[in-house]
C-alpha cells in the first residue's frame, strides 16, 4: 500500500527521511519534491523499479534518465568531467538544471542513452532531496513526473497521491512545486547546448 509523508521543506524530519530511504532500498518507487517540479525516483541498481517508472511515464528507449546527486564530488563519479565543465557545473549547482554528460562505467548501461552513452546529472537545491541523498548514500535514479496525457507536471502532492497512489510506494509532500521542469544543458561536446528551457536561467550557457 502506498504511503504519504508530509516532510518539512526546510527542516526535514529525520525519522521520515529514514523511512523513505528504507522504501527506496526495498525496491520502492517514490515521488518527491525538488527545486523545480515533482520527480519520481528509485534506487540506482534496481531494475524492476526502473521498469515500473518506464511504464508509468511511457518512456521510450532513448530517454535520458537522470542521476540526482548530493554534490559535484558524487556527480564526478558517474560522469566524465574535465576542468572547464567542472567550473561550469560549480557555478550552477545546486540548482534547477539537468546536465547531459558522458557516463562513466559506474552508471549501469540500462540507464545510458543507447547510442551516445550519456546520462542526465542533477544537484537540486532542496533540503528534502539533500536529506534523502545523505541517508541513501548514493544517487537517486530519477525523471520528472509528467504523465503522458499531461501538458504540465503536478504541483500538489495530494493530487499526485490521489492519481498515482496505487502505482507508487511513497509520495512525499514537501509543499507545492513549480510546473516548470529543469533547464536541460547538453555538455557532452564541451560547448553548452540548451535542449530545454525550464526554471534555470539559460543565459549563462548561451
Amino acid at each position: 500500500m502506498s504511503q504519504f509523508f508530509v516532510i518539512h521543506p526546510e527542516n526535514p524530519q529525520l525519522r521520515l527521511i529514514r523511512e523513505a530511504v528504507k522504501i527506496i532500498q526495498n525496491g520502492g518507487v517514490i515521488v518527491y519534491p525538488t527545486d523545480s517540479a515533482y520527480a519520481i525516483g528509485c534506487q540506482l541498481a534496481n531494475k524492476d523499479a526502473l521498469e515500473r517508472i518506464r511504464q508509468l511515464r511511457q518512456l521510450e528507449e532513448k530517454h535520458n534518465f537522470t542521476l540526482v546527486c548530493r554534490d559535484l564530488s558524487e556527480l564526478s563519479t558517474y560522469a566524465v568531467i574535465d576542468n572547464s565543465i567542472f567550473r561550469l557545473l560549480k557555478a550552477h549547482t545546486p540548482g534547477p538544471y539537468t546536465f547531459i554528460l558522458k557516463a562513466t562505467r559506474e552508471v549501469p548501461k540500462r540507464l545510458h542513452h543507447p547510442k551516445r552513452s550519456t546520462i542526465g546529472m542533477r544537484v537540486p537545491n532542496s533540503e528534502v532531496v539533500q536529506a534523502l541523498l545523505s541517508e541513501l548514500n548514493e544517487p537517486l535514479m530519477s525523471v520528472s513526473l509528467t504523465l503522458p496525457d499531461q501538458e504540465y507536471p503536478f504541483v500538489d502532492a495530494r493530487d499526485i497521491y490521489d492519481t498515482l497512489g496505487s502505482r507508487v510506494d511513497l509520495v512525499i509532500d514537501g509543499g507545492p512545486c513549480s510546473v516548470t521542469p529543469t533547464t536541460v544543458v547538453d555538455l557532452v561536446d564541451g560547448a553548452p547546448k540548451i535542449l530545454r528551457v525550464g526554471k534555470g536561467d539559460p543565459k549563462a550557457f548561451i
